[in-house]
């Protein structure tokens, strides 16, 4: 394994910040694995932390592919981490809306352009990342539906589902997009949990990139089959909303299969404890995405479900 220095961060008031990519084999610049952006993507943090540890021991054991790279950057973000924050920098922006980035812009822009160019050199690019606010997924693999996608080559992760994305204003600064647009193949992971560990989800995770890699000929080691990706559409998600604010107590979980009207969650007042609203399954389908956090605003989405398509 060899260390590199990626990109340099100086600051005033506290120690200057290292982006740091661990390289492990030679030759083609093969598979890149990114990890989070955002302070509180522990899950994430802790998932290429073991990709290291994991490579490191295969590389040891000669199983890394001839003239075959591979690089993981654990954090590109680690000053979110230490202060408990999300975002990066006194303006609190986030870097996965900064690429690709400009050498004269601002430290997060420069950070984002030094980043863009080291990774755009690699073939395939695996991105750790979550969704916005408190909640959790199924896990899956995400694209963005930009003319480069290929879901075929997403197929071969194992996850559960594939989701396609069609981009939005919002997504045209990401890192997936900007990449996607370059090479076609940069594919974001989606696992349960953001803030909290979880280990059958990160073990998962782990085994999804290592039978990707082995899958693509970068790696050599003996894995699982894992899963018939199913290919969904995200706008073909059915959305459930909050009417109603307050305390959000949660029924069913990602991955539950429910029935049209089953009772998914109760927003109770916070004052006198009374229900102010149910929230049911507005169709027959599978739990992909659920709200967790203890309180939930008016119109919020709760959940998004997969529709059950009957034979």
């Amino acid at each position: 394994m060899e260390t590199i220095e990626i990109f340099k961060f100086n600051s005033i008031y506290r120690d200057e910040m290292k982006v740091k990519g661990y390289i492990f084999g030679n030759g083609d610049r093969s598979a890149v694995i990114v990890g989070p952006s955002r302070g509180n993507e522990n899950e994430q943090l802790y998932i290429c932390s073991s990709l290291v540890r994991v490579l490191t021991e295969l590389e040891a054991a000669g199983a890394i592919s001839n003239e075959k790279q591979i690089m993981v950057i654990p954090s590109i973000n680690h000053y979110a981490f230490n202060l408990d924050m999300d975002f990066f920098g006194v303006k609190n922006l986030d870097i996965n809306r900064c690429f690709p980035g400009n050498d004269y812009g601002e430290p997060i822009s420069r950070l984002a352009g030094g980043l863009f160019r080291a990774i755009s050199e690699y073939t395939y690019m695996i991105q750790f990342t979550s969704f916005f606010g408190r909640s959790d997924c199924v896990p899956h693999v995400r694209m963005m539906a930009n003319g480069h996608e290929n879901v075929s080559l997403a197929n071969l992760f194992g996850l559960p589902y594939v989701v396609v994305r069609r981009p939005q204003p919002i997504d045209t600064a990401t890192l997936n997009y900007n990449l996607q647009r370059e090479t076609g193949n940069a594919f974001s992971v989606f696992t349960r949990q953001k803030e909290q560990i979880d280990e059958k989800d990160a073990k998962q995770a782990i085994s999804a990139v290592l039978r990707f890699l082995t899958r693509m000929g970068i790696i050599k080691y003996e894995c699982h089959s894992g899963y018939i990706s199913h290919v969904l559409y995200e706008d073909d998600l059915v959305e459930v909303y909050a009417e109603h604010a307050g305390i959000f107590r949660r029924i069913v979980n990602c991955g539950d299969d429910v029935k049209y009207g089953t009772d998914m969650a109760e927003i109770l007042d916070p004052y006198d404890g009374s229900v102010r609203e149910i929230i049911k399954a507005s169709t027959d389908g599978i739990v992909f995405f659920a709200h967790n956090a203890a309180l939930i605003n008016q119109y919020e989405p709760a959940f998004s479900m997969i529709h059950r398509l009957h034979e």
